[in-house]
């Protein structure tokens, strides 16, 4: 399925929840708890409710620590919630990660250094316990614009290069869904941007629904076909924005001010959440 204009929304209560065909991702009144140390426990994430339709981009937005990440983990089935049910195609998550139907980056690459770009993007394939597609790995190749620099090490690779190549090997064995955890995070506002209209068109060619943590606003209305905000800690939908602007979208699209009323209304939503005191960073 090729995507062009966004396909209608579902209206309804801040998290969406459709009484439609299933969707591809379900995060139903989740609660997430992370105890310390010391013997305290910190409620991450507290009814937490969102849909994400087959074939749509969504963008998670909100201040540091509000739990994030958090639910990208969830749905990767690196973390179990402590209440609610988070559902990957009416399933536990767990069985789109056995089935290789989950593809994960992260804003670390986490490249293997003495395996070339090639090989990193083929290693999907091996740790599958798959034969190399040397097809699907070329295709990929030419996707993410690395022609040239297959047998580069990740040493000779610039930052924006790491992150196409892992978003390459996120991608390799053809997943129904991406999960994107601030994959362009660490990289100069100018690399971000470019890899912005890459990352569309990848998204585009690929068809994959796909979920992007990020905190840059303007990346998420720029990407996404809908975009959630989440309160401060413990993380709940806030806000939900539907993105009107029809695909494929281009650097003249930030210049209009349909786009800028968009960005500012989202900033305000943010800048008006008062954010609690830092406890546990990592649950960002």
């Amino acid at each position: 399925m090729r995507l062009g204009q966004p396909r209608s929304r579902l209206e309804g209560s801040p998290g969406h929840p459709s009484s439609g065909p299933r969707p591809a991702i379900s995060l139903q009144r989740v609660g997430k708890d992370f105890r310390l140390d010391r013997g305290t426990t910190v409620r991450a994430l507290d009814d937490l409710t969102l849909e994400v339709e087959d074939g749509q981009f969504i963008a998670l937005i909100g201040p540091s620590g509000c739990g994030k990440s958090t639910a990208l983990r969830l749905m990767a089935a690196l973390e179990e919630p402590t209440s609610g049910a988070v559902l990957i195609e009416g399933a536990h998550p767990r069985e789109a990660v056995r089935d290789r139907r989950l593809g994960v980056a992260f804003q670390d690459h986490a490249l293997l250094p003495w395996l070339n770009a090639w090989d990193n993007i083929a290693l999907s394939f091996r740790i599958a316990a798959q034969k190399v597609d040397e097809d699907r790995v070329r295709s990929l190749v030419e996707l993410v614009g690395l022609e040239g620099f297959e047998q580069a090490r990740p040493k000779h690779l610039s930052g924006g290069m790491k992150q196409r190549v892992a978003i390459a090997r996120a991608l390799a064995l053809a997943p129904d869904i991406l999960l994107l955890d601030e994959p362009f995070g660490s990289l100069d506002a100018v690399t971000r941007r470019r890899l912005n209209l890459e990352l569309q068109a990848i998204w585009v060619e690929q068809s994959v629904t796909t979920v992007l943590i990020t905190h840059a606003v303007d990346e998420a209305v720029f990407m996404a076909d809908r975009v959630y905000v989440l309160s401060p800690r413990p993380g709940r939908v806030s806000l939900v924005r539907e993105i009107p602007f029809p695909r494929p979208r281009d650097r003249k699209l930030t210049l209009i001010p349909e786009f800028h009323a968009l960005t500012d209304d989202l900033h305000v939503a943010l800048d008006t959440q008062a954010t609690p005191p830092d406890v546990l960073g990592e649950l960002e």
